[in-house]
């Protein structure tokens, strides 16, 4: 990368956003963001916190995303050589591809027969489980947060006390009868 280039831990941090950013789509954090496409509108997976989740040492990726981000450029250089495509040397190479050549990339990297495919399946994963369940953060923070990936899917909010409650059933009928000693809270007796 030229002068000016990222460094190499915004580097891996643009990157692995732009993996993200692949898998679940948000909008542009502010007008010049490059890892985000924003070809979405609202929060993505960036926005839930999926780089903070892939770095938790629970998930098993903390200490490999420098190599992750490395291998993903070397996966992007080799797809922008194969298409003629002109890789900018401001950026990284996976956030310097538009986001059909991402998308395409991603497709090939989760595809059955890619040697790879299980620690890129792995990441994608993770930056699903940072939309739709806020895994890296208690849900009563990331609604006091207003975690964008929670409200999209429509996860009910706590009532005013704090507790979850849920007075209609997903199915709209109950699936079963209450045991008789059930207790008002739910508790078997």
């Amino acid at each position: 990368m030229q002068p000016g280039a990222p460094t190499a831990d915004e580097a891996r941090t643009l990157t692995l956003e732009a993996f993200a950013d692949t898998i679940v789509p948000g909008e542009k954090r502010f007008p010049g963001d490059r890892a985000i496409a924003g070809v979405s509108t609202g929060g993505g997976a960036v926005a839930c916190g999926a780089l903070t989740l892939l770095a938790d040492p629970a998930s098993g990726f903390g200490s490999t995303l420098e190599t992750l981000a490395d291998a993903l450029g070397a996966h992007a250089t080799a797809y922008a050589a194969e298409f003629g495509l002109q890789i900018e040397e401001s950026v990284p190479p996976f956030v310097s591809l538009s986001f059909e050549h991402r998308t395409t990339l991603v497709q090939r990297l989760l595809a059955l027969d890619h040697p790879e495919r299980e620690l890129w399946v792995g990441i994608a994963l993770f930056s699903n489980m940072a939309f739709d369940s806020a895994a890296h953060i208690s849900t009563h923070d990331a609604f006091a947060d207003g975690h964008p990936g929670l409200l999209a899917i429509g996860y009910f909010r706590p009532e005013p006390d704090g507790v979850w409650r849920f007075p209609e059933y997903s199915y709209g009928r109950p699936l079963s009868s209450l045991h008789p000693l059930t207790t008002s809270t739910g508790s078997p007796a």
